[in-house]
């Protein structure tokens, strides 16, 4: 009996590695004169799920990643269909660089700074369409909280 639940439960688990994180807790962000929504990623497992497989976000919304240490940092696109811009964030809050990412590309993003505390991920475009540039300062950002 116990081999033929596990072949009926199968279907199911291959089906939940290609279905998208529920949404996680948000928090309201301030670059300059705009807000955005953005879903806070600080646990490993749903950075390591991120955006992927998400089909919509919304124009005022993102998500964040809180950097388990400030280190030089790299995000890829596997499994994520959306178009993303992704801003790579210093620990005081200050954006330092902004990259657009393509639609299913595994190649690794990297930032050419070494000392990233915070990536932000929106639809692409975001960014430029706010005028939001390198060196914009980010309030609202959650403090950091040590992890083992």
């Amino acid at each position: 009996m116990r081999p033929l639940l596990l072949l009926l439960l199968l279907p199911a688990v291959l089906l939940a590695k290609e279905m998208a994180q529920p949404p996680l807790p948000t928090i309201t962000l301030k670059l300059g004169a705009h807000s955005l929504r953005a879903e806070v990623a600080d646990e490993a497992h749903e950075q390591v799920m991120g955006l992927m497989f998400r089909e919509t976000l919304e124009d005022d919304a993102g998500m964040l990643f809180v950097m388990p240490r400030v280190a030089p940092a790299a995000f890829w696109m596997k499994n994520t269909p959306l178009p993303l811009s992704i801003a790579y964030i210093s620990p005081a809050g200050v954006i330092l660089e902004i990259h657009d990412l393509e639609p299913h590309v595994e190649k690794p993003v990297r930032s050419r700074f070494p000392n990233i505390a915070y990536a932000l991920e929106v639809r692409r475009g975001w960014f430029s369409d706010k005028e939001i540039l390198p060196g914009t300062k980010i309030a609202g950002l959650p403090v950091p909280s040590p992890r083992n």
